[in-house]
């Protein structure tokens, strides 16, 4: 794209394009809207809403409530909400089998939230760590997270999602061939609509921990089998960029529709690359850890919280992402809509 010769000072004066509101508004590049958010959501197997000590104004929601919450998201004019679940841990096991569970909590979320507002898309998580007492995203064998293993389960995991009305399956698991075996999967079924939004440049990364406590995750290292303490065997490295592409264009080729970074606001730098790189729909995860220091820092009074909100969102617009999965979703569409 040619761009215009820029000229000297004082025939250019850049301030004054900024000496108003409305001019600001007149020549903004982008803008942010609540059609750019997905919540973030938990749902728990109980009654009522559980606060997150480490998230302050996030709660577990339970299937009522996340009904109610579909409605609310209508009204304010988020287009989706992608659910987590928090699993009881004495229903856990080793291999996360309550994962694929037709009857759990995260089938009965779906079916309540499309009854109660069908106009809004749901997305679920397809990963087995809210499931296994270890807190892995996959099966293991002799202290090893083992690869097409996990991917069968997971295909177990997504079908049951779909049936139950699940819109978009979003993988986060990181495994090796996983967005492939689920798009066949979903043809093999007659649900050739289902779309999938693949966690396909996911960081292993220390921004997860609060979410961690949400979904009441089994702490690595721990549990029935022996495990890693970690999992950068399978989540990208944190100094790695040119892996991302490689990782996004492997899922795009299997049958990605829509692909995510997460982290969100510390990899910014790759949401832009993907962009660049695919022109395809690509989304960034602001995980916990990022809601948790925002909030942490407002509520201290050493950040302007609704500014920082929309500030922080406004980011992954101008990185160039399609939409944000946030916790702030509820919240930010409100004070867009003031």
């Amino acid at each position: 794209m040619s761009k215009a010769p820029l000229a000297a000072y004082p025939a250019l004066r850049l301030r004054r394009l900024r000496q108003a509101d409305w001019v600001r508004r007149l020549v903004r590049e982008t803008v942010l809207t609540p059609n750019d958010l997905i919540w973030s959501m938990v749902v728990h197997e109980g009654e009522g809403q559980i606060p997150v000590g480490s998230m302050p104004g996030v709660s577990r929601l339970s299937v009522k409530d996340a009904a109610a919450a579909a409605k609310e998201a209508k009204a304010l004019g988020i287009p989706a909400i992608a659910v987590f679940p928090h699993i009881d841990g004495s229903k856990k096991d080793a291999t996360g089998k309550l994962a694929a569970d037709p009857d759990g909590v995260v089938c009965r979320a779906v079916k309540a939230m499309k009854d109660a507002a069908p106009e809004v898309g749901i997305m679920c998580d397809v990963a087995l760590d809210p499931f296994t007492d270890h807190g892995h995203d996959g099966l293991l064998e002799n202290g090893r997270i083992v690869n097409d293993a996990t991917i069968e389960a997971l295909v177990a995991q997504a079908l049951v999602q779909a049936k139950a009305g699940c819109d978009i399956l979003a993988p986060s698991d990181m495994m090796d061939g996983r967005c492939g075996a689920l798009r066949s999967a979903l043809e093999a079924e007659g649900l050739q609509d289902v779309m999938i939004m693949s966690y396909a440049a996911k960081y292993a990364s220390a921004f997860y921990g609060p979410y961690r406590e949400a979904i009441g995750s089994g702490k690595l290292g721990t549990g029935s089998v022996d495990n890693p303490g970690d999992k950068k065997t399978y989540q990208m490295d944190s100094a790695n960029h040119a892996e991302a592409l490689r990782e996004v264009a492997l899922d795009i080729a299997e049958g990605a529709d829509m692909v995510m970074v997460k982290p969100g606001m510390p990899y910014l730098d790759i949401v832009r690359q993907v962009v660049d790189a695919f022109n395809v729909p690509t989304f960034a995860f602001q995980v916990s850890g990022e809601y948790a220091m925002i909030m942490a820092a407002a509520q201290n009074g050493w950040l302007d919280e609704e500014r920082s909100i929309l500030e922080s969102l406004g980011a992954f617009k101008r990185a160039g992402a399609a939409g944000v999965i946030t916790y702030f979703a509820p919240r930010a569409a409100r004070l867009l809509g003031a």
